[in-house]
């Protein structure tokens, strides 16, 4: 079987390490399999096996023209007509769309495509900007446009930001239309609450289902480290954030609340922050640029004594479960599909914003049996998961339709 996935990126972020997880797990049962990416250099995958769609001339100009107009996703013509003839020369069996959004690819060319070519389509979801007019989320403004038609986008300043125009109600129709085109596609997200979201939405006829996100427990698992020693953190309960960009949705400013209400034997790690946000914080948080060594990762998660991810939107985020094949205890907030991957034995979950209840859950830590959060963390083991994609892989190939009209 030959399989194509396409990604904003490749080996980097979660939606990355995801591709290229699979892309193994494939290989590793013997079957063909290409990543097509947009953005950056791919990483842990050979460059044989990879399809590079756009240049950094082409997504910062698809980025320069979205901010203008609002019409992120279709912009990279050339791009997507490129890849378009790549896919017919590897003729794969199933296509494996993941995010869309990120400036490299235009939905209405590769859509356009993907209903006229008769093959089977699997479209995994990180987030919920298919079914919008223009934002990836919108549980904190609790915006519940996308159900009917976004018109005057509450949130056309946050990503892929606008700066002048709204082409929201616009956006929404035409991507109604485009994505509701393909006969033959399932809808995978990786988190029950974002099924069922979708299935309240327009794409709410397809068969949707759930697959959470896997991880390789080879490289996640509790690891010699010297985080500690090197920081001068020893004695210090280490308070680890990690993400992939930090602003308010991800609870950075909960995180500097918190830094006032912990005492000094607490250190609050945050990694993923830019230099600039570094240079900003509280002089009681560790600051940390973002790292792609899954490895580097792998140790400070071991040193960390919790995992706190106060998310105010989320799907199903990859740190929780790489936190907790660490052997560390996960507190999160209570939204999206984030407490999906969290039990009694491994973590606590918070009601969304309420800081004090946060730092209480911190301090009255109770001491978790490491044994117990890794055979929770090994229910989301990477081959494990991902055999369910190979296994529906399989059986979407023998059924001619499943859109139900």
């Amino acid at each position: 079987m030959k399989v194509l996935i396409i990604n904003s990126v490749c080996g980097i972020g979660s939606t990355g390490r995801i591709a290229t997880d699979l892309f193994h797990t494939l290989r590793e049962e013997g079957h063909d399999c290409k990543i097509a990416y947009g953005i950056g250099t791919a990483n842990n995958v050979s460059p044989e096996f990879t399809i590079k769609m756009n240049n950094k001339y082409g997504y910062y100009t698809h980025n320069a023209l979205s901010r203008i107009t609002d019409k992120a996703g279709f912009y990279s013509s050339r791009a997507t007509r490129n890849l378009i003839k790549q896919i017919e020369e590897y003729d794969p069996d199933i296509i494996h769309l993941h995010n869309l959004h990120g400036y490299y690819i235009n939905v209405n060319i590769l859509f356009d495509y993907l209903s006229k070519a008769n093959k089977p389509v699997i479209w995994t979801m990180h987030d919920c900007w298919p079914i919008t007019g223009h934002c990836t989320h919108f549980d904190l403004i609790n915006c519940s446009k996308w159900k009917d038609g976004c018109f005057n986008c509450p949130q056309k300043s946050e990503y892929p930001k606008s700066y002048f125009l709204d082409k929201s109600k616009e956006n929404y129709a035409l991507k109604k239309e485009l994505f509701t085109s393909v006969k033959n596609m399932t809808i995978i997200t990786p988190s029950n609450w974002l099924t069922e979201i979708i299935r309240k939405s327009y794409l709410g006829n397809y068969t949707v289902r759930t697959i959470h996100n896997g991880i390789d427990l080879n490289v996640f698992k509790p690891t010699e480290s010297s985080f500690k020693e090197k920081n001068m953190l020893i004695g210090m309960k280490i308070v680890l954030g990690v993400a992939n960009a930090w602003n308010s949705r991800k609870g950075l400013n909960d995180f500097i609340r918190l830094s006032e209400m912990l005492d000094e034997n607490y250190k609050i790690v945050l990694i993923g922050l830019t230099k600039e946000q570094i240079a900003a914080l509280p002089k009681n948080i560790l600051g940390i640029e973002r790292t792609n060594s899954i490895q580097e990762l792998a140790e400070i998660y071991s040193d960390a004594d919790v995992f706190v991810n106060p998310t105010y939107e989320d799907n199903f985020p990859t740190v929780n479960i790489e936190a907790l094949a660490c052997a560390t205890p996960v507190i999160t907030y209570r939204t999206g599909g984030s407490p999906e991957a969290i039990d009694s034995n491994c973590g606590q979950v918070i009601d969304v914003g309420d800081v004090n209840k946060l730092c209480e859950a911190i301090c009255t830590l109770p001491s978790y049996d490491p044994n117990l959060i890794l055979v929770r963390a090994s229910q989301f083991e990477r081959t494990k998961k991902y055999k369910e994609y190979i296994d529906y892989y399989m059986e979407i190939t023998q059924n001619k339709s499943i859109y139900v009209d």
